[in-house]
């Protein structure tokens, strides 16, 4: 089995690049996803982080505010940091549990969609690298237009991430979206045929077919041995 990272940074396109994944055939596990589920009224994750930010952070419905969760982390890197140490442990087991469900259907190559994919670690688990790249000029021009927010809160929220040219130096692959998006579905199709070559020996023996193949072959040396 082989599993892809797949990270970048806000504004970056990661999420064009994740859709585009999906609809190759290719299944995604979305980590921001999976961190929606973890938040939800009621969970253990909902409600260590309702007892460490108070209910200001909730809907009257009870569910959490995610924007104005947001704009506390965003402005202060010790909540940011606290946040993130409530909420991994959840967001890590979501993840294993997707990867395990998916093995279980037979799928050779998963995505992994992990927006802090260097940060939590989770990139020694992963093979290739793909870091979705901008400009910074270009990746603070977005977010304001996506969110209609000002130069001075898109700094803040861009700054409240790790570099992009720092995870582009850590990449086994880089796409790089600072142009139009048939230039990056151009490069997404060489990508796409990088990921899903043929696995390696060592990839194949974690699949699926290649655990059952090993599970065959040891008993049959078993019955073998008795004859």
């Amino acid at each position: 089995m082989r599993i892809v990272g797949l990270t970048g940074g806000i504004a970056s396109g990661k999420s064009t690049v994740s859709d585009l994944f999906r609809s190759s055939g290719l299944p995604v596990v979305d980590a921001d996803v999976i961190a929606r589920d973890v938040l939800r009224k009621g969970t253990s994750g909902w409600k260590k982080v309702v007892a460490a930010f108070g209910e200001e952070i909730l809907h009257a419905s009870g569910e959490v505010d995610r924007a104005h969760l947001g704009q506390i982390v965003f402005s202060d890197s010790e909540k940011r940091q606290l946040l993130n140490r409530l909420l991994a442990p959840h967001i890590s087991s979501g993840i294993t549990w997707e990867v395990a469900r998916l093995w279980l259907k037979g799928f050779d190559v998963i995505v992994l969609d992990i927006p802090l994919l260097f940060e939590v670690k989770m990139d020694r688990w992963t093979k290739p690298i793909v870091v979705v790249w901008v400009d910074r000029e270009t990746q603070l021009k977005r977010l304001m237009k996506r969110d209609d927010t000002s130069e001075e809160q898109a700094r803040n929220r861009v700054n409240a991430q790790a570099p992009l040219d720092w995870k582009r130096e850590k990449a086994d692959v880089v796409i790089d979206n600072s142009g139009s998006l048939e230039d990056t579905r151009l490069r997404f199709q060489e990508v796409l045929a990088l990921v899903t070559r043929p696995l390696t020996w060592k990839e194949f023996l974690r699949s699926r077919k290649g655990l059952t193949l090993i599970l065959i072959s040891s008993v049959a040396a078993a019955l073998a041995s008795l004859r």
